[in-house]
């Protein structure tokens, strides 16, 4: 049996302009609606992305109908890219101490002022050189309680003390937080680190450098030397150390002269998409959702009203807490800004002396 096919109306060339003209009009609409309700995250990615989907992506989207959208791993070169093309892959992201001196140097973030988030959401110190300071992780002294079973350094002066404290050791390969050991070590006051003193950090670094077994990079490497006896001692991120003494390791975690390396959140300079970044940005270092994602990766909470929503035992093994917080340092982007590129050149050449 034949088809039958419905005739269709003749639609004249006028007709149809009409009517595709009254489509165009509304299209703009919709693709610039659905572009604001996007946000471009650049993330850590693992973990750290999905504490963050789970704590504070999902629930902003739920809130505002906004979709998160991740770029991981967190990239400086992307960041600094992005201001010279214009083509933006991301609209937010983290920057720690030493990289947002940089940036906010090289005009790569967005300016930070008070129609983009109130004063009153925030709390004293929290903007630091256009960043919102959202969360913190300390470089602290880690060992093996099983191979120094009488107690191990308390400080950096006891960690470069070869002959009282025996033992291969590791340091991270990164001259911003290391310089600043090996000034303590050689008796510099915390208060007076910043900027260092490069000379005598390379002279304290000189005395360590025989012991040092493996200048390490990454986390899980420096978790993988403490936790098959390949170092007995180890400077590494608490976070990382944290993870292993809920594992049930044999490790003992020292703050006394932690080095605080701050996380901030900023937005990428002429990112068509500002407004909601700095909204995100708000969101995120809210007290409760911040104590939760500082809770989930063993970070301190920037925050000072966020220790409100965590249990005494959570705050006492975090490094911003009231008890830990006092004996530590925290690196002074400002200062260490016109040293970045110096001390880098020369810590790279002593190593390879």
């Amino acid at each position: 049996m034949a088809k039958t096919v419905m005739a269709l109306p003749r639609t004249t060339r006028r007709g149809l302009l009409s009517m595709l003209g009254g489509a165009m009009v509304a299209m703009p609409f919709i693709r610039e609606a659905r572009a604001a309700e996007t946000l471009y995250i650049n993330t850590w990615g693992g973990p750290w992305e999905e504490a963050a989907r789970a704590i504070l992506f999902n629930p902003f989207t739920a809130e505002t109908g906004i979709e998160i959208r991740t770029i991981a791993p967190v990239s400086f070169a992307k960041l600094a890219a992005q201001t010279r093309t214009g083509i933006y892959e991301f609209d937010v992201t983290t920057l720690g101490v030493a990289e947002l001196g940089r940036a906010n140097h090289a005009k790569l973030i967005d300016t930070y002022d008070e129609s983009k988030i109130p004063a009153s959401s925030l709390w004293p110190g929290a903007v630091t050189l256009n960043g919102v300071n959202s969360h913190a992780f300390a470089n602290i002294i880690a060992y093996r309680r099983d191979k120094i079973p009488n107690g191990g350094p308390r400080n950096w002066a006891d960690f470069w003390d070869t002959t009282k404290f025996p033992g291969s050791r590791s340091l991270q390969n990164y001259p911003a937080r290391v310089l600043a050991f090996a000034l303590m070590a050689d008796g510099v006051e915390p208060a007076k680190l910043f900027p260092y003193d490069l000379d005598r950090a390379f002279k304290s670094l000189d005395r360590i450098k025989k012991d040092v077994r493996v200048w390490w990079s990454q986390s899980p490497q420096s978790q993988q030397l403490l936790r098959d006896g390949e170092v007995e001692l180890i400077g590494m991120w608490n976070t990382s150390a944290q993870a292993m003494v809920d594992q049930k390791q044999p490790i003992e975690l020292v703050f006394d002269q932690a080095v605080i390396d701050v996380a901030t959140w900023v937005v990428a300079r002429g990112s068509p998409r500002t407004k909601n970044a700095w909204r995100f940005i708000e969101f995120a270092v809210g007290p409760e959702r911040l104590a939760q994602f500082a809770q989930k990766n063993n970070y301190g909470p920037m925050n000072p009203a966020s220790f409100k929503y965590l249990s005494p035992e959570i705050i006492s093994h975090m490094p911003t807490s009231p008890q830990n917080l006092p004996k530590s340092v925290i690196l002074d982007a400002e200062k260490l800004l016109p040293q970045l590129d110096v001390m880098a050149k020369r810590f790279e050449q002593w190593l390879s002396t």
